[in-house]
């Protein structure tokens, strides 16, 4: 048997005998020799060219047939450009490996006549790139000889096919081992240790780096790896400290700072870069902005990038456009981008119509999201799941129910979404037959009953579905115990906090940002004002929820001025207060007096740090007002509204005309709260309790009278305690100058009545 290097088939009595690139001897075989090639051949005629390839002539009764139809067979010792011939098949082998191929890949690796390090190289890291991590080992091993390219390739297989413990233990043996290293050692080395959450053999290592070979990828790799972490500041000693950094390090920087909600740290940098920003910059800025509720900044960075940027609009950053014009309600903006969007022609993407979907639907067109969703060609589960998400939102239920209904494919989200919706309506029931319709259920999905019953105030199923689901073996989240977290918060069972507080530390998840969240706000709300703040002092990198959840602890237990501290330690470290912030803020100057200062803080919502003051904050500065006799001044901000008071604010002016006895302000005040609350029976009261000060008995018993005819009636105050670990509910009963308390036991439902002295 014969093996060639080459072969090339000329027709006999042929005028082109040869290719141009054959210049060896013709010889003449025998038809009964069998000729084995070693490689893909051609044979040629006059006239045309047909490919042949090798499993087709290793069948032997193939070959003969070929050989005996009066071919004349050429053998040549092409050198033909050997080497050329050898990068077309590494080339291959790359290309086989990347589509997953890899038995073509492997095929075309053992035909190779000649083999170079990079074709082992390539055969290596087809291997790794599809999981057989052992087979690369074993090329690895029987290679003749291995370039630092080789050793490299093996590392980050090791890296990134393992799993993070082994892959990073083998890696390193092999990294030790290693006769040459260069940066790319480093970086997959680097990267290795990260992903293992290692950093104290990470900084070891970057620390033995040749600083020629640092940046700035492996400090990238480093920083990076500080930041998917929270550690904010090690990241920035790592930015500050390289000589060379390239468009990664400032995109990644600037995206760390944003997701930190230090936006003007971010900015700072963003300017710095100037031609040199990435789209991964652009949509890292605006999504910045858009996340602290700071739309205008945002629109404007997304339109200057139209205008200045060579950065093309990509997809990511028109779906946080769209994301952000749903969140906050942003209807025109969100219609100028659609425009857009189908001036590009990305709108009947799946991936872009799901986005415009979702933003519709936050912005309760549901039945333009309908009409979209109708004429989408293609449609995926996102899709479906976005329209009923629109449907809950509008409160729609039936109609949502309807759409799920005619899903072929529900997965976890239909079925969470609408158990969500059902419980925003109080439909508790409901849940509780759709959750037991499931066919499979997840922590989430439990998470969304639980949180349901803890939204409704059912406390006591909040706690007993938790513990189905702890018998059912499902490992709670982060955001189920921050709901349980929350209904101890809202209640008076502060056990059930300190239940929940052991577990997360028995899970692990007494350092998770939302877990550490709630338990400021419950412990705050249950006047454990030092427990709070040692667990707010615990945060690593606290957001703007921590610093609110902690102004407000303050304010509520009557802490202003270190409420007033807090809040400039926020803005000094660079976050952006919102309107949860000023309200907290505005509640802790009213507490304490504090009538120019909190003047000052409520102008500076739109001034400095361009937050839109709602009904709420008016409410809290004309409750300050008020309180400090001005009146006046109250009465005529309520008049300089951009929007409709509600009864928050007209409840604020009445109460403080009650305090200062000014009768006109509150007749106008309890006039407005009878038309927007009928039922409420606070300004019956409180113009009585004024004519009676007055004197105006006449007044007084025509406004008992007109409470009555109206049916108006004022419930009695109640509240709950915590006796011998159970919860129980106190209602206080006035009625003239007697009073009372009557305690109901909830194990046995018997009451105890206190008469008052």
């Amino acid at each position: 048997m014969l093996v060639l290097d080459s072969l090339l088939f000329v027709q006999a009595g042929s005028s082109e005998q040869l290719y141009k690139s054959v210049h060896s001897q013709i010889f003449t075989l025998p038809k009964d020799t069998l000729v084995y090639p070693a490689h893909d051949y051609k044979v040629s005629t006059a006239g045309e060219e047909i490919q042949y390839y090798p499993r087709l002539t290793k069948d032997e009764e193939t070959f003969k047939n070929i050989m005996s139809s009066k071919f004349t067979l050429a053998i040549s010792k092409i050198h033909r450009q050997n080497n050329k011939f050898v990068v077309y098949c590494n080339t291959q082998i790359t290309s086989h490996a990347r589509k997953g191929n890899i038995r073509e890949a492997e095929s075309l690796f053992h035909r190779m006549p000649e083999k170079s390090i990079i074709s082992y190289t390539a055969m290596l890291s087809a291997y790794a790139n599809n999981g057989q991590i052992a087979n690369a080992r074993k090329l690895f091993d029987e290679m003749p000889q291995r370039t630092v390219a080789t050793w490299n390739a093996m590392i980050t297989a090791y890296v990134k096919n393992m799993n993070r413990v082994d892959g990073v233990e083998e890696a390193f043996k092999l990294f030790l081992q290693m006769p040459v290293r260069n940066a790319v050692s480093y970086t997959a080395m680097m990267m290795g240790f990260v992903n293992a959450g290692r950093f104290d053999e990470a900084e070891k290592l970057y620390e033995g780096t040749p600083l020629e070979w640092r940046d700035p990828f492996c400090s990238n790799v480093l920083m990076n790896g500080y930041l998917k972490v929270g550690k904010l500041e090690k990241s920035v000693s790592i930015f500050e400290g390289m000589v060379e950094k390239n468009v990664v390090t400032w995109s990644s920087m600037v995206d760390g700072y944003c997701k930190n909600g230090k936006v003007g740290e971010a900015r700072k940098l963003f300017d710095l870069m100037e031609e040199n920003r990435n789209e991964f910059t652009w949509c890292s800025m605006i999504d910045g902005y858009m996340k602290i509720g700071h739309f205008e900044d945002g629109f404007q960075l997304f339109s200057r990038m139209r205008r200045e940027s060579q950065v093309g609009i990509e997809p990511t950053i028109l779906t946080v456009i769209f994301e952000s014009c749903g969140r906050i309600g942003r209807y025109k903006e969100g219609c100028q981008v659609h425009g857009l969007v189908s001036q590009l022609g990305f709108e009947f993407d799946v991936f872009m119509g799901n986005s415009i979907i979702a933003m519709y639907s936050r912005f309760g067109c549901v039945n333009e999201a309908r009409h979209l969703f109708e004429m989408m060609c293609e449609k995926d589960i996102v899709s479906w799941n976005s329209l009923i998400y629109g449907y809950v939102q509008a409160g729609r239920l039936e109609e949502a129910y309807d759409l799920f209904e005619k899903m072929d494919a529900k997965d976890l989200v239909s079925w969470t979404t609408l158990i969500t919706g059902f419980s925003n309506k109080g439909l508790t029931e409901k849940c509780i037959k759709l959750f037991s319709e499931m066919p499979e259920r997840d922590d989430v999905a439990w998470t969304a009953l639980i949180s349901g019953f803890v939204n409704n105030e059912e406390h006591e199923k909040a706690v007993c579905w938790f513990l189905q689901m702890i018998r059912n073996s499902i490992k709670p989240n982060p955001l189920t115990l921050s709901s349980l977290l929350s209904a101890s918060a809202s209640s008076a069972f502060l056990r059930l906090g300190l239940q929940i507080h052991a577990l997360a530390f028995k899970l692990d998840m007494e350092h998770e940002l939302s877990v550490q969240n709630s338990l400021v706000s419950m412990y705050s709300k249950h006047g454990s004002g030092d427990d709070a703040y040692k667990i707010f002092k615990s945060i690593d990198t606290p957001n703007i929820v921590s610093f609110n959840s902690m102004i407000a602890g303050f304010a509520h237990n009557g802490f202003g001025g270190e409420a007033l501290e807090l809040f400039r330690k926020l803005v000094d470290e660079g976050h952006q207060p919102n309107q949860v912030t000023f309200l907290c803020i505005l509640s802790a100057c009213t507490h304490m007096g504090l009538v120019e200062e909190g003047w000052e803080h409520f102008k500076s919502m739109r001034t400095l740090f361009k937050v839109e003051p709602g009904p709420d904050h008016y409410a809290c500065i004309i409750d300050l007002l008020g309180r400090a006799g001005l009146l006046d001044d109250a009465m005529r901000l309520i008049k300089s509204m951009p929007v409709e008071p509600h009864s928050g604010v007209w409840g604020a002016l009445l109460g403080a005309s009650r305090t200062h006895m000014r009768l006109d302000l509150a007749t106008l005040a309890a006039q407005h709260i009878v038309e927007l609350e009928p039922n409420n029976a606070a300004p019956y009261v409180v113009l009585s309790d004024i004519y009676t000060f007055m004197e105006k008995r006449r007044d007084e018993e025509q406004m008992r009278l007109s409470k009555k005819l109206r049916g108006v009636k004022k419930s009695p105050g109640c509240s709950w305690i915590t006796v011998r670990d159970e919860e129980r509910h106190t209602t206080n009963f006035a009625g003239g100058k007697a009073g009372g308390a009557a305690l109901l036991d909830g194990q046995n439902g018997k009451f105890w009545f206190r008469r008052s002295t």
